[in-house]
């Protein structure tokens, strides 16, 4: 039995909404990952059982190796159908917010959806929400939006109307939000919900690999280059970082997602508890940090770099440039030294 984390309130709130609602989109924050498109596919999947009619809208595009998922195909890229998003936007009359805590997440949705007259539910693990929702289920100890979404859908007393579609979407979104359950994944809970997802029909195994071992040559070379000439060890802090511009990745022929998981590779080294991947973009620097122990990336990423996550897992952006980013990451490395040195 799982514990009712969700206030009663909120959940019956949650309820009558959806019921009352004729059109309801989905939004998820920028470059959306497995944990957010797992959770807005798992809400749509439900929905859909619920004879509601969805759209599912992401800010730009998502990785290849989530797009097996089912419903996937469906998905509203904004940056690639502008018009076709915002009508969706338009009609709706009930919006999901998911795996975000801040307009500012969706980048140039923000405006959009904030001037939406709908009714918005915020469903997030990330600390101290904005308030832009009418109802915000905000649970920050909660290892992902998806079990967060499944806790929801259990609370609602649908569970027995779960499709195998749904079970394997919010599957994924633990998968990957918990590093397959290698780091903020020790509540049993968690086990609770992967046992009754499998009793839908969940093929973990199957998923494990169309996530993880459907990649690209390309994408292994990348792995190469930046382990060999990339990676950067700063064993007083116990720290690797790793940095790869923008014309390093075009050599590889990067695609959204080639760098997935690069940042957890140095966390195998005796000693290093921080790793950090600083990537350069178009418009931006992005940084994607994790780390063992008791080190608290959120609070790097929230300090310095505009971001947050969990404590093990977390992402920041930087406007300053490539070198200019590390710089100030290096800077700040011996104000963590004590928390850095406690981790090991």
């Amino acid at each position: 039995m799982l514990t009712k984390i969700i206030d009663k309130h909120k959940v019956d709130e949650t309820l009558s909404q959806i019921e009352n609602a004729k059109q309801i989109a989905i939004v998820t924050h920028m470059s959306p990952d497995g944990d957010a498109v797992g959770s807005a596919l798992g809400l749509y999947q439900h929905l859909l059982t619920c004879g509601k009619k969805v759209s599912v809208i992401v800010p730009n595009r998502f990785p290849d190796f989530l797009a097996w998922m089912p419903g996937a195909e469906n998905v509203l890229v904004y940056d690639e159908m502008k018009e076709q998003t915002e009508i969706a936007l338009k009609k709706c009359d009930l919006l999901f917010a998911l795996d975000f805590n801040t307009l500012t997440r969706i980048g140039n949705l923000n405006s959009i959806v904030k001037n939406l007259a709908c009714k918005k539910i915020l469903i997030d693990h990330h600390r101290d929400p904005d308030d832009f929702c009418n109802v915000v289920i905000s649970y920050p100890k909660i290892a992902s939006t998806s079990e967060l979404v499944f806790r929801l859908i259990y609370s609602m007393g649908f569970f027995p109307q779960m499709t195998l579609s749904c079970a394997e979407c919010l599957y994924s979104g633990m998968m990957t939000d918990t590093g397959a359950f290698t780091f903020n994944s020790n509540d049993p809970e968690i086990y609770y919900i992967i046992s009754e997802l499998l009793k839908k029909g969940v093929d973990k195994d199957a998923i494990y690999s169309k996530v993880y071992n459907t990649y690209s040559v390309d994408r292994l070379r990348l792995m190469g280059y930046t382990l060999g000439q990339k990676m950067e060890i700063l064993p007083e802090y116990h720290t690797a970082i790793i940095t790869l511009t923008k014309a390093e990745l075009d050599k590889f022929n990067y695609k959204e997602g080639d760098t997935e998981g690069f940042v957890n590779i140095p966390l195998s080294i005796k000693g290093i508890v921080f790793s950090v991947l600083v990537k350069e973009g178009k418009d931006m620097v992005k940084l994607s940090l994790r780390s063992r122990g008791t080190f608290p990336v959120n609070k790097v990423a929230s300090t310095l770099f505009n971001g947050g996550g969990h404590i093990n897992a977390s992402g920041g952006e930087s406007y300053e440039s490539m070198k200019d980013t590390v710089k100030k990451l290096k800077a700040a490395l011996p104000h963590y030294q004590k928390e850095l040195e406690e981790s090991c």
